[in-house]
């Protein structure tokens, strides 16, 4: 009989790209996948280590593997399995742990699955993690992640990504587009552009540090390719989202109307402290420009509160920045210290009482900002694609310009594109809509 492995993703959409692709490299070699919650031989964890959440939920995940099958075979790759491999394998339970390099060559580290009695580490220096591994993730039936660039060059005081991915390096534009092509040729109508800072792209493309392409001459290639109905981008930094790149998607074929800007704070002070590349004057004119070529666009934020050295005024100042900015949502991150990042030696440590008002007033902001922009967007006709999942009666999807849509469940509507008309807003905040006579190609 074949053997079962189960795979468990934490962190971002660039993790779920890399287990996709290490399932496959299981499946090559006979073995069956799984759903997690079903009885395996192997219970595969691909860690993060962004938040002080994340490392916590480790435990739980092995926990939840070992009540369903105690003598499976338990590890752990990714992030938090580069940074700190002993701390994992410590852990009762964890038989593997793999570093940054090792994790897309786990086949070989395995033999007969029998139990180890301590974890055993393969883990690499982070310098040598200096070549590129293409991936793609297939969650369901309408969107596939596809991976185009991996580490990080940037020194950010409180990120340790750097250490746990190694240096920024590219896939090749011509792998890339097979990537795509081949995405597509299975069905799904939405490609999700991923990586660590995707506005980097190019760089390490062969191998080296110099850029071979930049993000735009990528967005270009990928328009080009035949079968593709979506294209999302998922995070860039601000300072890499050149306006030839805004003005590029607003007369796109396939790239949808949505970005996700990472701000981190609206006070220029916190942002030199942490030793990012702009200041908030770059951030409020990429957000004018976009709005100037791309009126319907979502413009979603990534923001950090509690960073060390954070007074009420610095936060003050950023409410008010982000309250005055046409963005759509923002994504609020509490900060946590990361051992061996500068940010976590720092002065002026917010109190955590003071970190979590902080972002409960952030989130507060957040479903205003969702509410306002859902409203603005009603009476307009917009395009859906339909998910896969019967929740509690209803399909739910969402426009090319990431509003989110319910409907009464009908598996006829699943991995279709449909044109509708938004109605109005449900008490749970999503948007219903009324079909548009002409449909589009499902």
């Amino acid at each position: 009989m074949k053997k079962k492995v189960a795979f468990y993703t934490l962190g971002c959409k660039l993790n779920f790209s890399e287990t996709s692709t290490i399932a496959r490299n299981f499946t090559d070699e006979g073995f069956e996948r799984v759903d997690f919650s079903e009885e395996a031989d192997m219970y595969v964890i691909n860690t993060c280590s962004v938040t002080d959440n994340a490392d916590k939920k480790f435990k739980t995940i092995v926990k939840k593997a070992q009540k369903i099958n105690p003598d499976a075979f338990v590890a752990a790759v990714g992030c938090y399995a580069q940074l700190k491999p002993e701390e994992l394998a410590d852990v009762d339970g964890v038989d593997l742990v793999l570093g940054a390099t090792e994790k897309f060559k786990i086949t070989d580290y395995i033999n007969d699955l029998t139990k180890n009695d301590h974890g055993q580490v393969h883990s690499c220096e982070i310098a040598d993690a200096d070549f590129y591994v293409g991936s793609y993730a297939i969650g369901d039936r309408t969107r596939a992640f596809l991976k185009v660039q991996d580490g990080c060059d940037y020194k950010c005081t409180y990120c340790t990504i750097p250490l746990a991915r190694g240096i920024s390096r590219s896939d090749t534009l011509e792998n890339v587009l097979k990537n795509a092509a081949d995405i597509s040729e299975q069905g799904i109508k939405e490609i999700v552009l991923t990586g660590v800072n995707i506005g980097d792209y190019g760089k390490g493309e062969f191998g080296n540090k110099k850029h071979e392409h930049t993000f735009l001459d990528l967005v270009k290639a990928l328009d080009d390719v035949d079968g593709i109905h979506r294209l999302r981008i998922s995070s860039i930094e601000p300072n890499l989202l050149k306006n030839e790149t805004i003005e590029f998607v607003s007369q796109s074929k396939t790239f949808v109307p949505h970005f996700h800007i990472p701000l981190q704070s609206g006070s220029d002070d916190l942002l030199k402290l942490m030793k990012r590349r702009y200041m908030t004057n770059l951030y409020r004119e990429r957000v004018s420009k976009i709005r100037e070529v791309i009126p319907n666009c979502c413009i979603g934020v990534d923001v950090i509160v509690g960073f060390p050295g954070e007074t009420e005024e610095h936060f003050l100042e950023t409410y008010h920045f982000l309250n005055d900015l046409d963005i759509s949502y923002l994504h609020v991150f509490t900060y946590s210290e990361r051992d061996n990042t500068p940010a976590a030696t720092m002065n002026g440590v917010v109190p955590n009482k003071v970190r979590n008002k902080r972002s409960k007033m952030l989130r507060g902001l957040s479903v205003k900002k969702r509410r306002a922009f859902y409203e603005s967007q009603l009476g307009n006709d917009l395009t859906v694609l339909f998910e896969g999942e019967n929740k509690e009666g209803y399909i739910h999807g969402f426009t090319e310009n990431y509003v989110k849509v319910k409907a009464p469940w009908n598996p006829a509507l699943v991995n279709t594109l449909r044109k509708v008309q938004l109605t109005e807003i449900d008490a749970d905040g999503l948007v219903r809509f009324n079909f548009v006579k002409e449909e589009v190609e499902v």
